[in-house]
């Protein structure tokens, strides 16, 4: 292996590190979030909660971003609204109804390809254990 391939693998290997320590640091921020005011609220209420335990960990948090879309020869101005961006890195897709697992991994998975991010989230609070409402999406 020559010295710039190594230095290559480390880098990816570092960077995989990174992503996995941030989706952690998401995930904890959902736990307590859970923990704090339990299943049964709208999303809207998870949202507010999770970007505010968030910046309370000193990160950069965006939410509702609108993402434009293209399509043939236009741009679709309203294509989607990511719920939660981290760090310019990770889609969080917050629910907080009775699972309908195929739709809203469709919806994760479409939303992060989309926003050109390599990691998504899916969050559905609605669970009596947030574990079960949790799932992690890499591109």
């Amino acid at each position: 292996m020559t010295q710039s391939s190594q230095r290559a693998t480390e880098k990816k290997i570092n960077k995989n590190i990174e992503i996995n320590k941030l989706t952690e640091e998401i995930i904890g921020a959902a736990i307590e979030v859970h923990r704090i005011l339990g299943p049964g609220l709208l999303e809207s209420a998870y949202q507010e909660a999770l970007v505010y335990e968030l910046r309370l960990r000193g990160f950069f948090v965006e939410e509702e971003v609108v993402l434009r879309i293209p399509y043939k020869t236009i741009t679709l101005k309203k294509a989607f609204r990511a719920d939660v961006i981290v760090e310019k890195r990770v889609l969080v897709e917050i629910k907080a109804q009775e699972d309908r697992h195929d739709i809203f991994k469709a919806q994760t998975l479409n939303n992060t390809r989309l926003s050109k991010l390599k990691v998504g989230l899916l969050i559905n609070f609605h669970h009596k254990k947030l574990v079960n409402g949790l799932k992690r999406f890499i591109f």
